[in-house]
């Protein structure tokens, strides 16, 4: 079951569900669920390593980020890949996942957004990739509305998240065991 907004606005008043919303999605979401803003925009750079019991993720440059009441644009080139950083953090109960929909602007730019979800008890902002496969330059202005998140009720018990991920980090710190 999507939750609506009515019952967002709600966890957010009570329990902080999502933390950094902007006003416009405080006082008039739509749909249901809550429009993401870009807080931070990363490249990434190095090497990677996806092994059955270790990983190391690609080193990061922050490129840009949003300041309030300053106006930070930043252009994507076709074909270029970079990591992106939401502006809010959630703070997910044991029975709520998050997934998320790029919002139809990004696609009708050319830009390619990647997504996971969220599992229970995660807390931290969010990392998503995006990539212009389009022909055009398309340049983001920080802060702007870039991914759509959907919260889903959970039936049944579940584990809470324990990764290494908790609290929004967007890379590791070298190699590392995984949990």
């Amino acid at each position: 079951m999507i939750l609506g907004t009515e019952v967002l606005l709600k966890l957010v008043r009570e329990e902080k569900l999502v933390e950094n919303l902007s006003e416009r999605e405080l006082v008039n979401p739509e749909g249901a669920g809550f429009d993401l803003r870009l807080g931070e925009i990363y490249r990434i750079k190095g090497d990677a390593f996806l092994g059955v019991t270790e990983r190391q993720t690609p080193e990061i440059e922050s490129l840009a980020k949003f300041e309030d009441g300053k106006s930070v644009k930043f252009t994507i080139m076709p074909g270029e890949f970079y990591l992106a950083k939401t502006i809010e953090k959630v703070n997910t109960p044991q029975n709520i996942t998050i997934n998320f929909k790029p919002r139809t602007t990004t696609f009708r730019s050319g830009l390619s957004l990647r997504t996971g979800n969220v599992a229970p008890g995660y807390c931290g902002e969010l990392t998503f990739a995006v990539k212009n496969d389009g022909p055009v330059p398309v340049t983001l202005e920080m802060g702007c509305r870039i991914v759509h998140a959907q919260f889903h009720m959970v039936e049944g018990s579940v584990n809470s998240y324990r990764g290494q991920w908790q609290g929004g980090r967007v890379t590791t710190d070298g190699r590392e065991v995984q949990v």
